[in-house]
């Protein structure tokens, strides 16, 4: 090899000299065994999945931000300090840190990327968050369950400074609410090649066919919408997430695939009850049961839409008995939405008959009578005070005129009478 080496690129002779030091290791290894060795010289190379790069739902700098993120991970072996905005916007060479709190947020939403927990420590002080990419979109029940601000943040995100991630969050929420109409189990397990190949239907041919997040009828709508100009960011003043010392999940990020799944087991059973802020239609606020999570009773409320008002209440209270129920040797409910679709189900249908739910009912009536009964001796006591104290001064100013009558001096308080 070292004939005509007069003009070579001093590549080739570093190339040269590495092919020498592998001949030898290899003539030096023992065995008689013949193989054959191979050298890959070119520059490095990442896998995307190609989900990714065709969905039609992210923009450029959407795929580019969870190409960058994964990167990361990859190179530290999936546990890592979630890169920060100034990161991200420098490697996707996007010169606004903004672009990139609207493609987390986006990301966020299509469930390409899940916020499974805030860190703080002891003293309340804020710490960073744990995030999780995947190699493709959550289905809805696995993002509920490690997202515990998901339905809360997809109607934050209805109010976002940004327009595109309105549309966004907008088209998720029209996704579950035209499923619960259509009667179907949002939470529903479907089998991932089923999924898969929708979208493939979705990105190959462009037909209306669902995609993950995103019903037929949404991502009709989603494709006749304008997008808009990602350079623009004259509104973007804001983050959505704060960046310090956010991590990655350390036990769930695979290199190989860059999809983590963190499996949590809930333990609290208590069954109280619980009084939701958000009432539907100005109603009196609906009392929920304990147990359920702030994003189940955000998609209990979007059940509830289907049903008639006057039957909402005895839903909850039969979900809430059937919780109850447990205690006694019924088998546990291990599906909480399941079961309440499967009730929102019968009323829609006129068929639910209230049952376990009747005690539940029973006995909110009873406490809010003795509620009232407690106010009312509260305030009983309250006016017999003020009549005990209106009738002693009376007697003090009749006993001050009858001195004054006789001509004897004012009656001055002794200090402990005072006291």
């Amino acid at each position: 090899m070292g004939e005509g080496s007069r003009g070579l690129r001093p590549e080739t002779h570093a190339l040269d000299a590495l092919i020498q030091a592998t001949i030898e290791r290899a003539q030096q290894e023992s065995g008689s065994t013949h193989t054959d060795t191979m050298l890959f010289m070119g520059n490095r190379h990442q896998a995307f999945p190609t989900l990714v790069v065709q969905d039609p739902v992210l923009e450029p700098v959407d795929k580019l931000a969870w190409m960058v993120i994964m990167l990361q991970a990859q190179e530290t072996g999936g546990s890592t300090a979630f890169p920060s905005y100034e990161y991200l916007a420098k490697k996707t060479n996007v010169s606004s840190t903004s672009t990139i709190s609207r493609a987390i947020a986006i990301l966020r939403a299509t469930r390409w990327l899940t916020l499974c927990a805030r860190l703080r420590e002891a003293s309340g002080r804020f710490r960073g968050n744990v995030y999780a990419l995947h190699d493709e979109p959550l289905p809805l029940a696995d993002a509920l369950h490690l997202d515990p601000d998901y339905m809360k943040f997809l109607q934050q995100s209805l109010g976002h400074h940004h327009a595109r991630v309105r549309l966004v969050a907008k088209a998720v929420l029209d996704t579950i609410d035209d499923d619960i109409q259509e009667g179907l189990d949002i939470c529903a397990q479907g089998h991932p090649l089923e999924r898969r190949m929708q979208a493939a239907e979705v990105i190959q041919q462009d037909s209306a066919r669902r995609y993950f997040a995103f019903s037929a009828k949404v991502m009709t709508q989603l494709r006749n919408v304008v997008s808009e100009d990602g350079a623009d960011h004259r509104d973007q003043n804001s983050k959505a997430d704060e960046t310090a010392s956010q991590i990655l999940s350390p036990q769930n990020l695979k290199s190989s695939s860059c999809s983590s799944y963190i499996n949590k087991t809930t333990t609290t059973k208590t069954t109280g009850e619980k009084k939701n802020s958000g009432s539907l239609n100005n109603e009196s606020p609906l009392i929920y049961p304990k147990r359920l999570s702030d994003n189940q009773r955000e998609l209990a409320d979007r059940y509830l839409k289907s049903v008639p008002a006057a039957a909402r209440q005895s839903i909850l209270d039969e979900l809430e008995g059937r919780f109850r129920s447990e205690q006694k040797g019924m088998k546990p409910v291990y599906d909480e939405m399941r079961f309440l679709h499967f009730l929102c189900r019968a009323a829609s249908k006129g068929e639910f008959v209230p049952n376990l739910g009747i005690k539940v009912h029973d006995e909110r009536i009873e406490r809010e009578k003795a509620r009232l009964r407690y106010l009312k001796q509260q305030e009983q006591s309250l006016e017999e005070a003020k009549r005990r104290d209106s009738s002693s001064a009376s007697g003090q100013r009749q006993l001050a005129e009858l001195r004054k009558s006789l001509n004897l001096p004012a009656r001055h308080k002794s200090d402990k009478e005072s006291g």
